[in-house]
């Protein structure tokens, strides 16, 4: 699945672009082109609004938008691609996983480590008296 993204916000536009970095292509090559503005008679588009006839209603999770895509795909496309296509989406939510783990890790390494000297000081004070 190739996405290209042509959004008027520029915050949109900068979000849809990280969300969809292993997706991206030239709007030409592309499989669909990701909008925040309706465009009627390309089957390609894939609208984002707040409106109830959007592809995708705002907000939405990097995970929701991906469904979304992967959903149109098979629509204008058929599945076959699917296997590939299956095979970047795994690997995409690992690395998102992983990272999320490597977060937490250290999170909790910093809090045992904040717990420790709390103790230590704690002791200190009792025995100083």
């Amino acid at each position: 699945m190739r996405v290209a993204v042509e959004c008027q916000s520029p915050l949109l536009q900068k979000s849809l672009e990280l969300f969809l970095s292993k997706y991206l292509s030239a709007s030409k090559k592309c499989d669909i082109i990701v909008r925040d503005e309706e465009c009627l008679g390309d089957s390609r588009c894939f609208y984002i609004g707040s409106d109830a006839n959007a592809d995708l209603v705002k907000p939405f999770s990097k995970s929701q938008l991906i469904l979304a895509l992967e959903k149109r795909y098979e629509e204008l496309y058929g599945s076959s691609e699917k296997a590939e296509d299956e095979a970047i989406k795994e690997e995409y939510f690992e690395e998102d996983d992983s990272m999320d783990f490597l977060i937490l890790e250290k999170r909790i390494e910093f809090l045992t480590q904040e717990y420790q000297a709390n103790i230590l000081r704690a002791v200190k004070a009792f025995y100083e008296k």
